[in-house]
């Protein structure tokens, strides 16, 4: 049921004059609350009435109209469209910028949003004085210094999950196409050549398939591929739970020993590293297959051209490199991998231009996702599913509560830190807070009640004097 009553008037703290509230909005990070942009009250009956329950209030770290956001590599429509709603100044481009160029715009947003070719080093980190958060519109953060972003308390948010379906289809795509050799004889067709062969194409039904990683791509991947009837033998560094009929291996020698089709979907992590080199080719099974569409990291490529070559690899599908050029064009060239005119030349072998996320389904879901990442965190504060910073959240603040404040403090994790805090909240009424910790970043969150615009700058300042100090916000 709904009624006419369901929407009310946000119930602002009106300060002292339109100028001073301006001020400290800009200078201080604090904030106006937004005019009638909030969710309606809902009604629930209980006892025979209708009872109106709080709508919640809508906090904003700065004036809407303040809120600076850079977005680049053409993120998707749908992560655009949500930020654009809540007024913030949007920049949007098609293109990743270079590093120097990249430095000098920076410096002038709150919030940037990037994909993969990007790369947010300390040194343009350390240049982006407004920054407080980052936006990966894709699975990997690796391209972002995150430890140097947490230390100086810009929260970093990616998208885990939102293309793992994109990616395993694109690898079962690839598994089916590598044992029919499709991608040579298409090209073949392209150049006016019928060659209609059978020779070393295979079914891939009653195949052994070995996924190393059997994270959220390689589980997806593993239904998948028992769904074509193929036999699945996972290896991963953790004890996991198998789907279907897989099975996991106790080491990644005795995967590669059994598999017929090797696929890779593991972290750049130093450990990582060439972690399939000449040694590890050489266990792997006479014919077969090689896949990877994790990080270019993970599969030393000149060992693969030279297995492929002998013979050893029938066939191989690449999607990352250790080097990515940073545009579309003419670059996949040996002055941006040594090998790369070799690797090319290759029978049997499909390169993608890191594409496994690339689909309509799996972009709009990083957009959606991330973008209200970011809004959560611009408007509320919360952390949660933050890669770099400890996950925090505290229950919305409601339109009863119009003259609350929640304080957020990013500290460095010393003794003594609370002692401080506490002291100077203590001099109001705290309603609730939460503190939690990562490595040597803590991060504080707490509402306190009874707190008019004249008090918030003294609030605020007396938190910023605290030595411990890495970032303060006040919302309200």
């Amino acid at each position: 049921m709904t009624s006419a009553l369901d929407v009310t008037e946000a119930l602002d703290i009106e300060p002292p004059t339109t100028e001073l509230a301006r001020r400290v909005s800009s200078s201080l990070d604090l904030s106006t609350s937004p005019n009638g942009t909030f969710h309606p009250a809902s009604w629930v009956k209980g006892g025979g009435q209708l009872t109106r329950t709080s709508t919640n209030k809508q906090l904003k770290p700065f004036a809407t109209e303040d809120i600076k956001i850079l977005l680049l590599e053409n993120v998707n429509k749908t992560g655009l469209d949500r930020l654009e709603a809540q007024g913030y100044q949007v920049t949007f481009l098609k293109t990743s910028l270079p590093e120097d160029e990249l430095i000098a715009k920076i410096r002038d947003y709150h919030v940037i949003g990037i994909r993969s070719k990007t790369k947010l080093t300390s040194r343009v980190l350390r240049e982006a004085k407004n920054l407080i958060v980052i936006g990966c519109f894709c699975i990997g953060t690796n391209q972002v210094d995150t430890q140097y972003a947490a230390e100086h308390g810009i929260a970093v948010f990616n998208s885990p999950f939102s293309n793992s379906r994109s990616v395993a289809e694109l690898v079962i795509g690839e598994i089916i196409s590598l044992a029919r050799q499709l991608g040579d004889r298409s090209n073949e067709m392209h150049r006016g050549t019928w060659n209609k062969v059978s020779n070393g194409c295979w079914e891939i039904r009653g195949k052994t398939l070995g996924i190393i990683g059997y994270g959220h791509i390689g589980s997806q991947l593993s239904v998948l591929a028992e769904a074509f009837g193929m036999t699945v033998v996972f290896y991963d560094t953790v004890n996991l739970m198998a789907l279907g009929t897989a099975k996991q291996l106790p080491s990644l020698q005795a995967l590669l020993r059994t598999a017929d089709f090797v696929t890779c979907h593991v972290p750049e992590l130093p450990e990582t590293k060439n972690m399939i080199g000449r040694k590890e080719i050489e266990y792997m099974k006479e014919g077969s297959y090689l896949i990877n569409a994790s990080r270019g990291s993970v599969i030393e490529i000149p060992a693969l051209i030279d297995a492929m070559r002998a013979g050893k690899i029938a066939g191989a599908a690449l999607d990352v490199y250790p080097a990515e050029p940073g545009g579309n064009g003419d670059y996949f060239t040996n002055d941006l991998n040594p090998w790369a005119e070799d690797l090319r030349s290759l029978k049997n072998i499909i390169l993608t231009p890191h594409i496994g996320g690339s689909t309509e389904e799996a972009q709009s879901a990083i957009g959606i996702e991330v973008s209200e990442a970011l809004v959560r965190y611009v408007n509320e504060g919360s952390t949660l599913g933050a890669v770099n910073m400890p996950e925090v959240n505290l229950r919305s603040l409601t339109m009863d509560e119009a003259n609350h404040v929640r304080v957020i403090y990013i500290h460095r994790n010393i003794p003594g830190v609370l002692r401080g805090v506490n002291a100077i909240l203590g001099d109001h009424n705290v309603d609730k807070q939460m503190t939690d910790s990562r490595g040597d970043v803590a991060y504080l969150m707490a509402d306190i009640s009874d707190v008019n615009v004249t008090l918030i700058k003294d609030l605020y300042q007396r938190l910023e004097s605290l030595s411990s100090r890495i970032m303060t916000r006040v919302l309200y």
